[in-house]
């Protein structure tokens, strides 16, 4: 059976999937179930925020579509691909080639200048030295930091570590930009700026999604995907206001 396209979006592809996800972890004689069931697809060019309070399940529900995770039941399928299924070293090209990630805590190599901290996604999927250098400069470019290409992580203010984060996130031409939490350690405006440069990645046609506990980040997307003790309890679109309670 065809996917449907998302609200507003009539000519939109799935790029994920997550059908009956659950996930349980053992802490000593007890089982915690992060993920009760979760459903959710997520179409190409979507900017979607996963909201919810401490315990909801939005970083187990994260590390599963970074493929950082695999869940206990239930499948994830990442631009038609059954990720859930695949093994280690399948799922670490997936993670390496298909997915990009930007941290909260930006996750820089201190002694590595910017483009070397972009070229890493490339280094590790074997990408010769020509072209993993014109990826890494194009991707500089791309997030306004062409004259910060020879400078190490300490020699950029907070928003331009960022930069270099999402540049690198770039590189590879990721299905999905998966943003947890990316402002959190910059003030307000710095925050505002980076959130301004996703709008404009969004606009040129990247999938992103933003998992955030601030209202006024989640905002900027213009899809809300809310979960409360493992299950998803709200999905709607900001734009048109059109809410769909899924668990009443």
């Amino acid at each position: 059976m065809a996917e449907s396209a998302a609200p507003g979006e009539p000519d939109a592809q799935p790029v994920i999937r997550v059908s009956g996800l659950h996930k349980n972890y053992r802490m000593g004689a007890e089982t915690i179930h992060a993920l009760n069931g979760v459903e959710c697809t997520i179409h190409e060019n979507e900017y979607v925020a996963v909201m919810g309070p401490s315990g909801s399940g939005k970083s187990t529900l994260m590390n599963i579509i970074g493929c950082l995770d695999r869940p206990s039941t239930g499948e994830y399928w990442l631009s038609g691909e059954n990720v859930s299924k695949l093994g280690d070293r399948a799922l670490a090209r997936v993670r390496n080639e298909r997915i990009g990630f930007v941290f909260q805590t930006f996750n820089l190599l201190p002694r590595a200048n910017a483009l070397h901290n972009v070229e890493l996604p490339l280094l590790y999927g074997g990408v010769g030295r020509r072209e993993r250098r014109a990826r890494a400069e194009g991707a500089l470019e791309r997030v306004g930091l062409a004259d910060r290409m020879s400078h190490k992580p300490n020699e950029l203010s907070g928003g331009q570590r960022q930069r270099v984060a999402v540049a690198r996130a770039l590189v590879n031409w990721p299905d999905i930009l998966l943003a947890d939490e990316p402002t959190g350690n910059l003030d307000s405006r710095t925050g505002n700026d980076i959130m301004d440069l996703f709008g404009n990645l969004h606009e040129a046609g990247q999938t992103i999604i933003l998992v955030t506990h601030e209202p006024d980040i989640a905002q900027r997307a213009l899809r809300h995907v809310h979960l409360m003790d493992g299950i998803v309890t709200e999905d709607y679109m900001i734009r048109n206001s059109a809410v769909k309670e899924l668990n009443t």
